[in-house]
C-alpha cells in the first residue's frame, strides 16, 4: 500500500506522452483511508486529477473525481478532499444510490440526448427544454412548464417512462377530472401527448413508446358545441344580472369577460397572468382548438376587468386570474354559478314583465 500526501502527488513523475494513473488504493491520510480503485491520473503537460476505477454492468470505467487544486492551471480538490468525495462515489454505486453508475461523460456518449434520468419527470424536463423554449420558443413555455409541473409530475412523474402504462395515465387523467373538471384533465393530456411524441420522434430513443392511444380525453368536441347565439335583449339581462352575483367574487368579472373577448368557457377560465402582457392576451396553442398560439388584443373593458382580478402581488410565477382560491387554481365551478345566474337573469325579466304591465294598466 503507498501513502499518499500532497507532497507524494506533487513528486509524481510526469509521463512522456498521454497519460498515467498511479493507484493508491487503501492509501490512508489524516484519518480518511483511499477506496479502492483511487487513484492520480497524470499527463505528459503536467495536469494531475483524481480518479476512481470501479466496474458498472461488467464494464469498467475510469471516473474523474476532479483535479489538484496545486496544479499550476486549475483545480478544486486537495488529496484528502478527493479521498473523500472517492469514498462516497464508491459506496454510491456499491448501494445502488446512483442510478445510473457510468462517469457522466460516458452517459452522454452513449445515450446522446435521452433525458439523465428516464422516468416521466426526466422525459417532460427534456421536452420544455429542448423543443418548447429552445426549438419551437413557445410564448406558452411558462403556462406548459408550470401545469405539467401541477398536474402530472406528482402523479406519474417518478414512473419509468419503459413501464408507464396506459392505464397509469387514464388513472391520472380521472384523478385531474375530480379535482379541477374535465377541461383541465385534457389540458395536461394534451402537453404530455405532445412531450411523448416528441420524444419518441426526437429523442434518440428506440425503446420507447408513447402509451397514449385516441380516446383518451375527458371530454368530446359535440360536448362543447355551441348550439345557439344569444339575441341583444339577452346579452342586457346578463349583463345586468350579473351585478346581483357577489358570490365567487370572480363570477361576473368571468363571465363578461367571456362576453367582451368572445372565447370559450375554458380559455378565459383558465387564463393566467403568464399569458398576459399588457394589452395582449396570448392563449397557448395547447389549450386552443387550432392547435398555435391565439393572441387576442383586450379592450380597454376586458382589461379593467381581468386587471381587476390580479393580486397586487401574484404568488409565484402562475396565477390564475378567475380564482377563489387566490390564483392557486383556475375557476370551475360553472354549473353552480350558472344556475345562480339563470335564476337572477329571470327575475330580472320577471320585474321587467310586471314593470310593463303596470304601465299597460295605467295607460
Amino acid at each position: 500500500m503507498h501513502s499518499i500526501s500532497e507532497k507524494a502527488v506533487a513528486r509524481l513523475p510526469l509521463p512522456t506522452t498521454g497519460n498515467k494513473v498511479h493507484f493508491f488504493s487503501g492509501a490512508i491520510l489524516q484519518g480518511k483511508k483511499a477506496p479502492a480503485g483511487f487513484g492520480v491520473r497524470v499527463t505528459s503537460a503536467g495536469t494531475k486529477s483524481f480518479v476512481l476505477f470501479h466496474r458498472a454492468d461488467g464494464r469498467k470505467h475510469l471516473e474523474t473525481l476532479g483535479r489538484w487544486d496545486e496544479n499550476a492551471h486549475s483545480g478544486t480538490l486537495t488529496v484528502r478532499d478527493a479521498i473523500i468525495k472517492g469514498d462516497k462515489l464508491a459506496k454510491d454505486i456499491k448501494l445502488g444510490r446512483r442510478k445510473d453508475a457510468r462517469p457522466e461523460r460516458t452517459r452522454r456518449a452513449e445515450d446522446g440526448d435521452k433525458p439523465d434520468v428516464l422516468d416521466v419527470c426526466g422525459l417532460l424536463d427534456h421536452f420544455v427544454e429542448r423543443y418548447v423554449k429552445k426549438d419551437a420558443k413557445l410564448r406558452s413555455a411558462g403556462m406548459i412548464e408550470q401545469q405539467l409541473k401541477r398536474l402530472v409530475k406528482p402523479r406519474i412523474g417518478k414512473v419509468s417512462i419503459y413501464e408507464l402504462r396506459r392505464s397509469q395515465v387514464s388513472a391520472m387523467l380521472n384523478e385531474i377530472a375530480d379535482e379541477h373538471g374535465p377541461r383541465m384533465a385534457d389540458l395536461a393530456l394534451a402537453y404530455t401527448r405532445k412531450a411523448f411524441n416528441w420524444y419518441e420522434v426526437n429523442g434518440a430513443d428506440d425503446d420507447f413508446r408513447s402509451p397514449i392511444v385516441r380516446g383518451m380525453a375527458r371530454t368530446k368536441p359535440k360536448d362543447r358545441e355551441r348550439r345557439r347565439i344569444l339575441a341583444d335583449d339577452e346579452i342586457r339581462d346578463m349583463w345586468a344580472a350579473l351585478d346581483t352575483i357577489r358570490d365567487p367574487a370572480c363570477f361576473s368579472a368571468y363571465v363578461r369577460t367571456l362576453l367582451l373577448t368572445a372565447t370559450r368557457r375554458n380559455e378565459a377560465a383558465d387564463m393566467s397572468t403568464i399569458e398576459l402582457d399588457g394589452h395582449v392576451w396570448t392563449i397557448p396553442a395547447a389549450r386552443y382548438k387550432t392547435g398555435t398560439d391565439h393572441v387576442i388584443a383586450l379592450s380597454p373593458a376586458a382589461r379593467k376587468l381581468v386587471e381587476g382580478q390580479i393580486p397586487a402581488k401574484p404568488r409565484k410565477n402562475l396565477q390564475f386570474v378567475f380564482s377563489t382560491t387566490h390564483g392557486e387554481k383556475p375557476f370551475a365551478g360553472f354549473s353552480k354559478c350558472k344556475a345562480a345566474l339563470d335564476d337572477a337573469i329571470a327575475d330580472i325579466r320577471e320585474e321587467g314583465r310586471t314593470s310593463a304591465d303596470g304601465r299597460l294598466g295605467t295607460a
